[in-house]
């Protein structure tokens, strides 16, 4: 029944792999967007977007070599098509890899941001155990290759998605529920709030969904019809990491041309100015842009309290008048 083993297995995997390409072509397009872009951020953070790029290719290449050597090389070997390779086997691991760092790296962005020191456990504590299932996973499909005998191992493949789509899904609440408290009033300001909400609701949802589609169809079909979405998972983890990073382009204030962006500024509607220029009738407004631009509550408190703190490459004083359009200072 060869033919009916390479439709119900490997037709879902060559879809997938077909995915986990095209993201891994979105990946270095994002990357390469990142490098040239912000080449002032800290060695330690492009050391870290180094390390995923590097993780995302070489779970490409094994998904690949999967592939070639189970249809060209293993051509017309039944038992070939019946069960996974060690190859195969790493990919749950190396998923499991990509996605506790990036689930990592949200933990410290909620720890810089709100302080929500219960916040940030719970969130590592699931990308921890998340990543212990993936683990886990390939070592039972190590020791149970067969395809068809998947499902003896469901609670370890279980623990892994749930706990990963659940740190997903903490990260954006915390996150959304954050930004949303502490709108300013002010329109400018309040638009560019809605941008870092609305990106990290699409880019913490994508994975979490994808998580949860990927576990209900292995729990319910006992076709490999899940690993179309479970091949390209680890690529929707390392792109949404660095879409957050590159959309920082568009998120800075001032002057263009000024920072490490590459010039890449677009003004909201404020003007940069020394702080000994302030005026009683103006909103005292501190800026540090790095792994995102920061606001603040507009509170007529000088100095303010931070809404947002991130560690910054670039800072400057911003005012915004209240009640008429902003004009630039002689």
């Amino acid at each position: 029944m060869p033919q009916s083993v390479a439709s119900a297995t490997y037709g879902p995997i060559f879809i997938g792999v077909v995915f986990n390409v095209l993201l891994y072509g979105v990946t270095i397009t994002q990357t390469y967007i990142y490098f040239t872009t912000f080449k002032k951020d800290r060695i330690r953070m492009k050391a870290f977007v180094g390390l995923l790029l590097l993780c995302d290719t070489v779970n490409c290449a094994f998904d690949i070599t999967f592939l070639y050597t189970a249809l060209v090389t293993n051509f017309g070997n039944v038992s070939a098509l019946t069960t996974a390779t060690w190859v195969f086997a790493t990919d749950a691991a190396m998923t499991a890899i990509i996605g506790s760092l990036v689930q990592l790296f949200f933990a410290w962005r909620v720890q810089v941001l709100t302080n929500n020191t219960l916040a940030v456990v719970v969130i590592a504590a699931c990308a921890i155990i998340q990543l212990l299932g993936g683990i886990g996973s390939s070592i039972a499909t190590g020791m149970i290759p067969e395809f068809v005998e998947f499902r003896r191992f469901k609670v370890i493949v279980i623990i892994w998605l749930s706990f990963s789509a659940m740190a997903d899904c903490l990260i954006t609440i915390v996150l959304v529920g954050y930004l949303r408290r502490h709108k300013t009033g002010f329109g400018p300001i309040d638009d560019f709030v809605d941008k870092i909400i609305r990106i990290t609701v699409q880019t913490g949802l994508i994975t979490a969904l994808c998580a949860i589609v990927n576990l209900v169809l292995f729990l319910a079909s006992p076709t490999g019809l899940h690993l179309i979405f479970n091949l390209p998972l680890s690529k929707l983890y390392t792109n949404s990491l660095m879409s957050s990073l590159n959309s920082r382009a568009g998120w800075n204030f001032g002057s263009p041309g000024s920072g490490g962006d590459g010039g890449n500024r677009r003004n909201f509607g404020v003007r940069t100015v020394e702080a000994s220029q302030m005026t009683p009738s103006e909103v005292y407004v501190e800026v540090e842009s790095h792994q995102m631009v920061d606001v603040v509550d507009a509170k007529g408190v000088y100095p303010p309290e931070p809404a947002l703190n991130t560690h910054g490459y670039s800072k400057r004083s911003v005012v915004l008048t209240a009640g008429s359009a902003p004009s630039p200072r002689s």
